[in-house]
């Protein structure tokens, strides 16, 4: 059995392939990459522009008439990408003849984390632009705390823009906090949710004021992900989990991972992250989601859901 994903939601198109072992037989992706952030419309335009091609590559790999399944990231996400997303799922679907299931963006995020670590049943540290949540599973997916405002990485990304630099922001941000020193900024959680804009306001007003970028970069990621230890500390306690997975785009930062690790050393916690190279979105987290739920019967609707929320699933 092989199964094909397709991934849309927000600036990557991403298409993938696996097997029924979960073996990665094709992967290939295009990024729209905006001077500022991203614009939908302008994402979608891109997505439809690189489709085909993007097919193409896929094509020269593998033999599509051998796709059994077609999975689709129905959600959540940028309304104009996903619906470009869906059109082409369609598209494909009709012309090799095969069914085609939805899968939720932030799951697939988790299953590629699991199968790939060989994770059982940890708490799930979800770090990316538009999302930041804690997970863990019972009877479903269970959000224990999330942001209230902005995800972590849309945060760094902003700060990086303010500093002038490019999209993405966040590896830069990282090589360049190695050089600053700390000082204080807010700090901002409230049981077991968080909140970014008030230290991310206050690190662009004191970088506009031109305070050093080192110092401000090294500030924001040691009390961000600080604020990120203190709740995923909180979630392992309360479901005395034993594991801790750690996906998302943010999932690269190495700082991050190394707070985390310490926590868990000191719990009794396995802790794992998820590839680098399957961090960021992709369409081979969808291709594995879409044949974890077909062999649990779990078919997700094919339709746009643009707020679809994981404990919604």
């Amino acid at each position: 059995m092989k199964v094909i994903g397709i991934e849309s939601t927000a600036h990557t198109f991403g298409i993938g392939v696996i097997d029924e072992k979960f073996n990665v037989l094709a992967d290939e992706r295009t990024h729209y990459t905006p001077k500022e952030g991203i614009i939908p419309l302008e994402a979608s335009q891109f997505h439809e522009k690189n489709a085909s091609g993007l097919l193409k590559k896929i094509e020269d790999k593998i033999n599509l008439k051998e796709i059994n399944l077609i999975g689709l990231s129905s959600g959540p996400g940028l309304p104009p990408c996903l619906y470009h997303g869906l059109k082409f799922a369609k598209e494909l679907s009709k012309r090799l003849g095969k069914p085609l299931i939805g899968v939720n963006h932030c799951q697939a995020h988790i299953e590629i984390g699991k199968i790939l670590t060989k994770l059982k049943s940890p708490v799930t540290l979800y770090v990316s632009g538009g999302n930041t949540q804690i997970i863990y599973e019972n009877k479903g997916y269970k959000i224990l705390g999330e942001t209230q405002d902005i995800g972590i990485g849309n945060a760094i990304d902003k700060l990086g823009r303010t500093a002038g630099l490019s999209f993405p922001a966040g590896p830069k941000i990282e090589k360049i906090a190695g050089k600053g020193k700390f000082v204080m900024l807010p700090y901002s959680v409230k049981g077991m949710d968080l909140n970014f804009s008030g230290i991310l306001s206050e690190s662009i007003r004191r970088l506009e004021k031109g305070e050093s970028k080192e110092n401000i970069f090294y500030s924001f990621q040691e009390v961000c992900f600080a604020m990120l230890t203190e709740i995923t500390e909180r979630a392992i306690a309360a479901t005395e989990k034993k594991e801790l997975l750690l996906v998302g785009g943010v999932a690269q930062n190495n700082r991050l991972q190394e707070m985390l690790r310490i926590m868990c050393k000191d719990r009794g916690a396995k802790f794992d992250v998820v590839p680098k190279e399957f961090a960021g979105d992709n369409g081979t987290m969808i291709a594995m989601t879409a044949l974890v739920n077909y062999k649990s019967k779990k078919l997700g609707e094919i339709e746009i859901k643009s707020n679809w929320r994981v404990d919604n699933i």
